[in-house]
């Protein structure tokens, strides 16, 4: 369930804060958010996948590390970053 390279490239360009922006807590929150997306589409079609939905669980909780640490630093990105993204919190 791994991103494709153009949708990957797309991402980071889109919520990158500069040019080869890629380790920023916006462009991490917003590649987790996309893996999310496509393994939540995977259990649609294969619902017994226990393996994978333990991956889920831990892109998850990555997610919410990082998030966490936006609202600790910066509040007003944080509040930029899940309205943008449609995260509910």
């Amino acid at each position: 369930m791994s991103i494709a390279a153009v949708r990957k490239a797309e991402l980071v360009k889109t919520y990158a804060q500069k040019s080869g922006d890629t380790g920023s807590p916006e462009v991490q929150v917003a590649l987790l958010s996309e893996r999310i997306g496509n393994l939540t589409e995977h259990f649609k079609t294969h619902v017994n996948d226990n393996h994978s939905r333990r991956g889920l669980l831990k892109l998850v909780s990555q997610r919410r590390q990082i998030l966490d640490y936006l609202h600790r630093t910066n509040e007003r990105r944080y509040k930029e970053l899940i309205e943008r993204l449609g995260i509910r919190r």
